[in-house]
Parts: C-alpha cells; structure tokens; sequence
C-alpha cells in the first residue's frame, strides 16, 4: 500500500503556549507530522504552525483549516509563502468553509461559501506558484497581483470540507481533502469517489492526498472515546450517505438520551470539538454499542486501534492523523504509548 503518514493533532482548546514542548515531543516519538487546528476564538493557525515548525527539524506542520471567508487570499498566499520559504516541504496548509455561526459571528457571512472556498483556493494555489492572478469573483477580487518571495517549492492546498458539492469542489481545485473526525472508511470511499468525480471534470491526473482526522483513545476501555464521539453526534454531527444504514438507530439513541428528534445530513465541520459536551451526552456514549468505536474512532488495545487505521488505509485514506483525549496529560501519555506500539504496528503493515 505504501508508506502512510501518521500525525497527531494540538487540540484548539490546548493553550498556545504549550505548543513548543508538545511539537517536540511529537518529533521525538516518530510521529510525521503535528496538525495545529484553527477554531474561532482560540489560536491562530498560521502563528501556531510557524512556531512548531521552528521548534522542530523534520516534523511537517499541518493547518486544518484556515476558514476561507475570514481571509484576503493575498494576504494567505503570503503568510503560507513565508512558511513555505522558511520550511521548505514541511507546510501542509488546509482551507474550509469555516463553521457558519462563527462566520456570521465576525461578520464574514457570504451567500456562497462554496464560492468563497473556491475562489480563495484558486488564487492561493496560483499565488504559491509565482503567477500573476487577476480575478474579479463573487469574493476574491484581485487586481495584478504577485507575490515578490514565492516559494520554489509550492506547498500543497487541502480543503476540509464534508458534503457532497465540496467534495466534488475539492476535487477540482486543491491538492488534498481533510476529512474531520468521525469519518468510517465507509465515508472514506464515498469522499474518495466525489473527490475523483472533481477530478475529471477538471481534467485532473496529478496526486490529490485523503487526509483522515480519527479520535485516538489508547485504551482497553475506551472510555475517552465514547465521550468525544457521543458529544459530536449530541452537537448535531450527522451522518453522511454512506452511513445511513446507522441513522435510524442513532436518532432513536439521540431521542432517548438527549432529546434530540433526528440525525440528518451533515453539512460541515461540527462545532463539538471546541464546545465540549452537549446535554444528554454522558447517557448517549452509555448507549453507544461497542461497533460504533470500531466504525468512527481508533480506540482500544493497540491491535483494535491499528486494524482502524488499516481499515481507513484500505478505504483509500492517504494519512491519518491522531485526534487525542481532550485532557493535556492523558493526551501526552496516550500518544507516547501509541508511539512505541502501535506506530509499529501501523507501519509493518502500510510500508508493505
């Protein structure tokens, strides 16, 4: 199958000034790379990603993701140009649509974000490659403009979208998709395929790199899991198509321990993440059967967590990147013990 990258993930809701030590601490156990996430109001990202990247030697820094409404593409081409310049192939930046409530929150709101997504991506990634872009769009409206460093070694454009027209958009304009937390292989395939349609509408037949957030709970009990999970779906995280066989079963869960009517489409990234617990949470992973941890999450002993990985690896995920328990020591001690057992494990098999 070939060599698969593994990183592990700096929660939003880590203080910044933790970053340092955890950066290297990542390096030091083997990981590939360390994914600084930005959601509104924590850390920025850019700031962030710079910081781990000067701490470090070889680490490569994902950013997952810059919200695209909340940026002048010429100002994110040249913020992302000085990280490509200072960090030659270690940048792996990621754009979204951003979550609608914080967007309408700092006053970013368009009636397209698909639009917004695609615009910024286009004139990023042409700004990254030394063009000179003119664009007169729905959002992005540039005028002649260049960039004086860009790098000579472009860094590849993800996008961490959800739904089914952005991963078709995907597919057509960036180099990558980021998939969040919560994604079985089941919607892997499904991602990979929509992906693929963009592609060859856009007549595309260069690599595009399937990047896969997975909770990581490093324990027989999975107890951590059962809590980030039961909060994603308690938050409104809902199922795509390509788990629909569950969505009958997890609205009647969700109508008997929160409250909640249905599970419906998701349409973007979940705001469980930042928030925390939602009522009724607790009593809904009580309810999760044991299956769903092995569909959504990778939790357990170091042999249920690697066949996870394998299974996400063979659904076509091209890296896979750690989601930690939420508590910063249990955190450090799970992706230290994962390092010395289960990296192990996940790379006899994926280096084949």
């Amino acid at each position: 199958m070939g060599e698969m990258p593994v990183g592990v993930m700096y929660r939003c809701d880590t203080a910044p000034e933790q970053l340092p030590a955890y950066a290297r601490l990542v390096e030091r156990l083997g990981y590939d790379e360390l994914w600084i996430v930005e959601d509104c109001f924590f850390g920025g990202a850019v700031s962030g990603a710079a910081v781990a990247a000067a701490v470090t030697e070889r680490l490569r820094i994902g950013i997952g993701i810059l919200p695209a409404a909340f940026r002048n593409p010429a100002l994110a081409a040249m913020e992302l140009a000085n990280l490509a310049r200072l960090f030659p192939g270690r940048i792996l930046p990621g754009f979204g649509h951003g979550m609608p409530a914080w967007v309408r929150q700092v006053g970013a709101a368009h009636p397209s974000p698909l639009a917004v997504l695609e615009e910024t991506v286009a004139a990023v990634r042409a700004l990254l490659a030394g063009k000179r872009v003119t664009v007169a769009g729905r959002h992005a409206r540039l005028d002649e403009v260049a960039l004086e460093f860009p790098p000579e070694q472009p860094p590849p454009i993800s996008t961490g979208v959800r739904a089914e027209r952005s991963l078709r958009l995907s597919g057509r304009v960036a180099d990558g998709t980021i998939l969040a937390e919560g994604a079985s292989p089941a919607y892997v395939r499904w991602a990979r395929g929509l992906i693929d349609e963009g592609r060859r509408e856009a007549g595309r037949t260069d690599d595009h790199r399937l990047t896969v957030y997975a909770h990581l709970d490093f324990d027989e009990a999975r107890a951590s899991a059962r809590r980030e999970f039961a909060a994603q779906l308690a938050h409104g995280w809902a199922l795509p198509p390509a788990d629909a066989d569950l969505a009958d079963e997890i609205a009647g869960m969700l109508t008997t321990t929160t409250g909640a009517g249905s599970a419906s489409r998701a349409t973007g990234t979940s705001a469980w993440a930042a928030t925390g617990p939602a009522t009724g949470a607790v009593a809904l992973a009580a309810a999760l059967p044991e299956h769903y941890l092995d569909r959504f999450t990778a939790a357990g002993t170091a042999e249920q967590c690697a066949a996870s990985v394998i299974r996400l690896r063979e659904a076509s995920a091209d890296a896979v990147v750690f989601v930690p328990p939420r508590d910063a020591q249990l955190a450090v001690a799970q992706i230290t013990l994962a390092a010395e057992t289960l990296l192990p494990m996940i790379r006899a098999v994926t280096t084949r």
